[in-house]
This record gives structure tokens, C-alpha cells and sequence, in this order.
């Protein structure tokens, strides 16, 4: 099916850029999903296990194997076509109904068919090649951006696991793009077998933290075709008087008090009354100047403050007469004087005890 479908010139575009620069992330995420097997085939495509592949519900493209035991002249290979039907068995003149249905069922009807031909025959059905459903892929902060094949239903930590995991640059978020209507509905999802519009593609919005800690609402079936796109976080920049000096990434609704706390904490000489926050405005070239004050958030008197993308956050330093800096300068000039004092004391001693 051909379809003007721009995420996937975008999603293919970003998927295969960004595959070297997620391979070199240094850590992952860890995230509370199943181990499940997986191979990569020739392609580069992985194929997970095919745990409950016998219930495989044949599509338009699938290929099967059709054996007529002591008939070999009607054996055949035939591939389903675009309507879900076979019509392409020697002497067979109505086509045989393949869409959604398994190959035992099928069997049941092409037996049926050329038992008016002969007379009990044994016929054997098998599935040869699947290539109904497209592969979904997925792409962004994960550790292997890869293009899984859809051979059962799927669920989306199951592709998490298949990708290798997050990255630590992964946002919080998930957004899965629906390219293809789902082919066989179960009861309850016939609203997903509609055709898609080509203007208005659905999508869907995922939690990372939710799909952690297990809701069933964050762990949905991804369906053949599936752009799933783990968004990548934006960073803001840590600086001034605190411990360990950085850009951080921006997660889900990152607070103040919690990026401090990332790089660190703030230094004891900080002046964390008068946190500076500067932010780019939109479509502008200058920058407003924020003013906060963590001691006050810190104390719950104020709430806490929820950064943006790209927010350079400033802990400035005490002034050198201020409380907390004059004490530590006393603090240390009161040290200096008494390792002075004792050093000259212990060259006193051990001159008279030499001389």
C-alpha cells in the first residue's frame, strides 16, 4: 500500500543518522520489562520469538505451501492476494477465503474444495513465507535502532528490550505513529481497522515512567508499520557554585531542586537565594534573566521551579562578607594560623632537644 506518509521519510532519516551516536551512550536505562529472545536477520531486521506463532492469522502477501498427499501434480506454492484470497490452485475455480484466518483453517476449506475432485484427500497447509505485515521500527534514544518483524502481537516493552534499551539522552516519552489500520482486529479494536488518512496520521503518546511501573494503558500492542520513536531530551546547562559543573538532560517536567541535586548539590559558599536562570526567549535573539530563590524552595516557602529546554541555570557565589563566606574565611584563616603556630612550636622543640 503506497502512502504519502511523511514520518516515515522523517523517522528513516533520523533513524539511521542517529545510530552511531546512540551505540556510543554510555549507559542505559533500566526499565522493569520481560527478557524475550530475538534474532537479526540477514536484513538487519530482528525477528522476535515466535511464542504463539501457530495462531498465525494469514495476510495479503503470505506465501503457503499446499501438499496434496498421492496428488503431487496439485502441489503448489501460492501466495495470498491483495483481496485475502487463494486463487491460484490447479482446478480450483472459486477462490479460497486466506485473510485473517489460521492454516488449519484454511485446510478445512481447500479439503472441502477438492473433495469434490477426489475422493478423501489428504492435504497439509503450511505457512511458507509472511510478509504481510511490515516490520515496525524503532528509533531515537534506544541503544540499537532496529526494524522488528511483525510475526504475533507485540507489545511495546517487548520492542524496548529488542532496541537494547534507553539511552540516558531518552525524554520521558514515547510516540508510536500508526502508518498501517490494523489487519485483523480482535473483538473491540474494530475502530483501529479504518483506513488511515493520509493527511491525519494517528499517533500515540507513552510514559516512560508509567510503562516502568507497569500500566497496562502504557504497554500497548504496536502494530505492523509502527514508527516508534523514543524522544531524545534537550539539555540545560548546570553552572556557577555548585559541585559538579554540566549540561544535564531535560526529563519529564525537571524541576530545579532536582537538577541541583544531579550535578551534585550547591557548594556551601553558594548563594542559593539568588539562583539566576536565563532563558532564550521564542523567535527572539536576546534572553530574559529569572530569578529564583532555592533557600525559600528549600524550605517550602516557595514551590519549586520547572526548567526548559536549554535553560542555563547560574548558583552564584556568596560575597566574600556575607555570612556563610566570612565564617568559612575565619574558619580557615583561624586553621592557618594554628598549623603556623604549631609548626614553629615543633621546630622550637626539637632545636633545644638537639642542642
Amino acid at each position: 500500500m503506497k502512502k504519502s506518509f511523511i514520518f516515515g521519510a522523517i523517522a528513516l532519516s533520523l533513524m539511521f543518522p542517529g545510530l552511531a551516536r546512540t551505540q556510543e551512550s554510555q549507559s542505559t536505562t533500566s526499565q522493569d520489562v520481560p527478557q524475550v529472545s530475538n534474532t537479526r536477520s540477514s536484513s538487519g531486521e530482528s525477528t522476535i520469538d515466535t511464542q504463539g506463532i501457530k495462531n498465525y492469522l494469514v495476510g495479503p502477501g503470505d506465501m503457503l505451501d499446499v501438499r496434496v498427499f498421492g496428488q503431487s501434480d496439485l502441489n503448489a506454492t501460492v501466495e495470498v492476494d491483495s483481496d485475502g484470497n487463494i486463487s491460484s490452485l490447479p482446478f480450483l475455480e472459486h477462490p479460497i477465503p486466506a485473510k485473517c484466518r489460521t492454516a488449519k483453517e484454511i485446510q478445512k476449506d481447500i479439503v472441502k474444495a477438492y473433495g469434490r475432485l477426489l475422493k478423501n484427500p489428504q492435504i497439509s497447509v503450511n505457512v511458507a513465507e509472511r510478509k504481510s505485515r511490515q516490520p515496525a521500527t524503532v528509533f531515537g534514544a534506544v541503544r540499537q535502532p532496529t526494524r522488528v518483524q511483525m510475526q504475533r502481537r507485540i507489545r511495546l516493552n517487548e520492542l524496548v528490550v529488542v532496541s537494547g534499551g534507553f539511552t540516558d539522552r531518552a525524554s520521558g516519552t514515547i510516540q508510536i505513529f500508526h502508518t498501517e489500520p490494523l489487519m485483523c482486529p480482535q473483538p473491540g479494536e474494530e475502530a483501529l481497522a479504518a483506513p488511515i488518512d493520509d493527511t491525519r496520521t494517528p499517533f500515540e503518546i507513552i510514559k516512560i515512567a508509567e510503562l516502568s511501573s507497569g500500566k497496562a494503558q502504557a504497554n500497548p500492542i504496536v502494530r505492523p508499520g509502527d514508527y516508534v520513536m523514543v524522544t531524545e531530551a534537550e539539555p540545560v546547562y548546570i553552572m556557577g557554585s555548585v559541585v559538579s559543573p554540566q549540561g544535564i538532560y531535560l526529563r519529564d517536567r525537571l524541576t530545579l531542586s532536582r537538577a541541583l541535586a544531579m550535578v551534585g548539590g550547591a557548594r556551601r559558599e553558594a548563594k542559593v537565594s539568588d539562583v539566576r536562570i536565563y532563558r532564550q526567549k521564542p523567535g527572539a535573539t536576546d534572553q530574559e534573566t529569572i530569578k529564583v530563590n532555592y533557600e525559600a524552595i528549600k524550605k517550602n516557602q516557595a514551590p519549586d521551579f520547572f526548567l526548559q529546554a536549554f535553560d542555563l541555570v547560574e548558583v552564584p557565589e556568596a560575597g566574600i562578607f556575607s555570612g556563610p563566606r566570612i565564617v568559612q574565611t575565619l574558619m580557615g584563616a583561624v586553621s592557618g594560623s594554628l598549623g603556623n603556630i604549631m609548626s614553629s612550636g615543633g621546630s622550637t622543640i626539637a632545636n633545644r632537644v638537639i642542642y
